[in-house]
Protein backbone atom coordinates (compact mmCIF):
# COMPACT_ATOMS: atom_id res chain seq x y z
CA UNK A 1 0.00 0.00 0.00
CA UNK A 2 2.69 2.53 0.91
CA UNK A 3 4.84 1.94 -2.50
CA UNK A 4 1.35 2.46 -4.53
CA UNK A 5 1.32 5.95 -2.96
CA UNK A 6 5.15 6.73 -2.76
CA UNK A 7 6.29 5.42 -6.26
CA UNK A 8 9.53 4.80 -4.49
CA UNK A 9 10.84 1.46 -3.04
CA UNK A 10 12.91 3.37 -0.10
CA UNK A 11 10.33 5.72 0.63
CA UNK A 12 7.40 3.51 0.96
CA UNK A 13 9.77 1.20 3.41
CA UNK A 14 10.44 4.61 5.46
CA UNK A 15 6.66 4.89 5.44
CA UNK A 16 5.87 1.38 6.21
CA UNK A 17 8.47 1.54 9.17
CA UNK A 18 6.72 4.67 10.61
CA UNK A 19 3.08 2.79 10.03
CA UNK A 20 4.60 -0.15 12.62
CA UNK A 21 6.16 1.98 15.14
CA UNK A 22 2.78 4.12 15.22
CA UNK A 23 0.76 1.18 15.48
CA UNK A 24 2.50 -0.53 18.19
CA UNK A 25 3.04 3.27 20.10
CA UNK A 26 -0.70 2.99 19.91
CA UNK A 27 -2.12 -0.57 20.17
CA UNK A 28 -4.09 0.16 22.98
CA UNK A 29 -5.95 2.23 21.21
CA UNK A 30 -7.21 -0.51 19.22
CA UNK A 31 -10.77 -1.24 19.02
CA UNK A 32 -10.98 -4.03 17.27
CA UNK A 33 -14.10 -2.96 15.69
CA UNK A 34 -12.36 -4.04 12.47
CA UNK A 35 -9.68 -6.07 11.22
CA UNK A 36 -6.09 -5.86 12.69
CA UNK A 37 -4.62 -5.48 8.68
CA UNK A 38 -7.19 -2.96 8.42
CA UNK A 39 -6.16 -0.43 11.34
CA UNK A 40 -2.88 -0.69 10.31
CA UNK A 41 -2.89 -0.13 6.81
CA UNK A 42 -5.18 2.74 7.68
CA UNK A 43 -2.40 4.18 9.49
CA UNK A 44 0.17 3.47 6.94
CA UNK A 45 -2.04 5.36 4.21
CA UNK A 46 -2.13 8.23 6.47
CA UNK A 47 1.58 8.49 7.26
CA UNK A 48 1.98 8.04 3.05
CA UNK A 49 -0.10 10.97 2.61
CA UNK A 50 1.27 13.06 5.34
CA UNK A 51 4.57 12.68 3.51
CA UNK A 52 3.59 13.44 0.22
CA UNK A 53 2.07 16.39 1.36
CA UNK A 54 5.31 17.65 2.94
CA UNK A 55 7.08 16.49 -0.07
CA UNK A 56 4.47 19.41 -2.20
CA UNK A 57 5.28 21.89 0.95
CA UNK A 58 9.65 21.25 0.17
CA UNK A 59 10.12 21.03 -3.55
CA UNK A 60 13.91 19.72 -3.67
CA UNK A 61 15.79 19.65 -6.53
CA UNK A 62 18.71 17.85 -6.92
CA UNK A 63 22.05 20.22 -7.07
CA UNK A 64 23.93 17.46 -9.13
CA UNK A 65 21.70 18.10 -12.58
CA UNK A 66 22.02 21.54 -14.30
CA UNK A 67 18.73 23.12 -15.52
CA UNK A 68 16.68 23.01 -18.33
CA UNK A 69 17.91 24.84 -20.92
CA UNK A 70 14.35 25.64 -22.51
CA UNK A 71 13.55 27.03 -18.63
CA UNK A 72 14.71 30.18 -18.39
CA UNK A 73 15.62 31.55 -15.46
CA UNK A 74 15.00 35.30 -14.63
CA UNK A 75 16.76 37.02 -11.39
CA UNK A 76 14.42 37.32 -8.09
CA UNK A 77 13.82 41.61 -7.87
CA UNK A 78 15.58 42.32 -4.76
CA UNK A 79 14.12 45.55 -2.76
CA UNK A 80 16.31 48.49 -1.85
CA UNK A 81 16.85 48.37 1.81
CA UNK A 82 18.53 51.36 2.21
CA UNK A 83 16.52 54.20 3.71
CA UNK A 84 15.15 57.13 2.50
CA UNK A 85 16.03 60.52 3.90
CA UNK A 86 12.63 62.22 3.78
CA UNK A 87 11.21 58.93 5.76
CA UNK A 88 13.76 58.93 8.28
CA UNK A 89 12.82 62.54 9.00
CA UNK A 90 9.30 61.66 9.25
CA UNK A 91 9.64 59.02 11.51
CA UNK A 92 11.81 60.91 14.00
CA UNK A 93 9.40 63.87 13.76
CA UNK A 94 6.57 61.16 14.19
CA UNK A 95 8.45 60.05 17.33
CA UNK A 96 8.98 63.60 19.08
CA UNK A 97 5.35 64.43 18.78
CA UNK A 98 4.50 60.84 20.59
CA UNK A 99 7.41 61.49 22.80
CA UNK A 100 6.50 65.25 24.07
CA UNK A 101 2.53 63.99 23.85
CA UNK A 102 3.29 60.98 26.23
CA UNK A 103 5.28 63.51 29.10
CA UNK A 104 2.52 66.07 28.69
CA UNK A 105 0.15 63.44 30.62
CA UNK A 106 -0.60 63.79 33.65
CA UNK A 107 2.00 61.54 35.70
CA UNK A 108 -1.14 58.66 36.81
CA UNK A 109 -2.11 58.28 33.60
CA UNK A 110 1.99 58.62 31.89
CA UNK A 111 2.83 55.81 34.23
CA UNK A 112 0.16 53.06 33.30
CA UNK A 113 0.75 54.15 29.84
CA UNK A 114 4.57 53.64 29.95
CA UNK A 115 4.31 50.59 32.03
CA UNK A 116 1.75 48.76 29.80
CA UNK A 117 2.33 49.81 26.40
CA UNK A 118 6.28 50.70 26.95
CA UNK A 119 6.98 48.37 29.23
CA UNK A 120 4.75 45.62 28.19
CA UNK A 121 3.75 44.74 31.59
CA UNK A 122 0.67 42.41 31.91
CA UNK A 123 -2.63 44.68 33.63
CA UNK A 124 -2.01 42.71 36.44
CA UNK A 125 2.22 43.49 37.03
CA UNK A 126 1.44 47.25 36.37
CA UNK A 127 -1.83 47.46 38.97
CA UNK A 128 1.11 45.54 41.61
CA UNK A 129 4.00 48.26 40.94
CA UNK A 130 1.68 51.06 41.05
CA UNK A 131 -0.26 49.98 44.07
CA UNK A 132 -3.44 49.92 42.21
CA UNK A 133 -6.44 47.69 41.49
CA UNK A 134 -6.37 46.10 38.50
CA UNK A 135 -9.77 47.99 36.78
CA UNK A 136 -7.65 51.16 38.32
CA UNK A 137 -5.20 50.41 35.49
CA UNK A 138 -7.37 49.26 32.82
CA UNK A 139 -9.38 52.48 33.30
CA UNK A 140 -6.12 54.95 33.42
CA UNK A 141 -4.71 53.01 30.61
CA UNK A 142 -7.64 53.72 28.00
CA UNK A 143 -8.28 57.60 29.73
CA UNK A 144 -4.08 57.72 28.68
CA UNK A 145 -4.45 56.28 25.07
CA UNK A 146 -7.84 58.68 24.46
CA UNK A 147 -5.83 61.73 25.60
CA UNK A 148 -2.92 60.72 23.36
CA UNK A 149 -5.38 60.12 20.48
CA UNK A 150 -7.05 63.51 21.02
CA UNK A 151 -3.87 65.46 21.44
CA UNK A 152 -1.64 63.54 18.12
CA UNK A 153 -4.73 62.91 15.89
CA UNK A 154 -4.58 66.56 14.49
CA UNK A 155 -0.56 66.68 14.29
CA UNK A 156 -0.25 63.22 12.34
CA UNK A 157 -2.83 64.25 10.18
CA UNK A 158 -0.50 67.37 8.72
CA UNK A 159 2.64 64.92 8.90
CA UNK A 160 0.56 62.30 7.48
CA UNK A 161 -0.55 65.03 4.35
CA UNK A 162 2.78 66.30 4.09
CA UNK A 163 3.89 62.64 3.17
CA UNK A 164 1.28 61.76 1.30
CA UNK A 165 1.40 57.91 2.47
CA UNK A 166 -2.01 57.84 3.62
CA UNK A 167 -1.96 55.85 7.12
CA UNK A 168 -2.84 57.06 10.75
CA UNK A 169 -2.47 55.14 13.33
CA UNK A 170 -5.71 55.66 14.77
CA UNK A 171 -8.05 57.21 11.59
Amino acid sequence: MALSYMKNEAEAEDVAQEAFIRAFRKLESFRAESKFSTWLISIAINEARTRLRRQALVRMEPLDQLPDEDKSISPALLRDWREIPSQAVEREEVRNLIQLAVEQLPDIYRQVFLLRDVEELTISETAEALNVSIPSVKVRLHRARLMLQKQLAPQLRTVNRSSKRGWLPWS
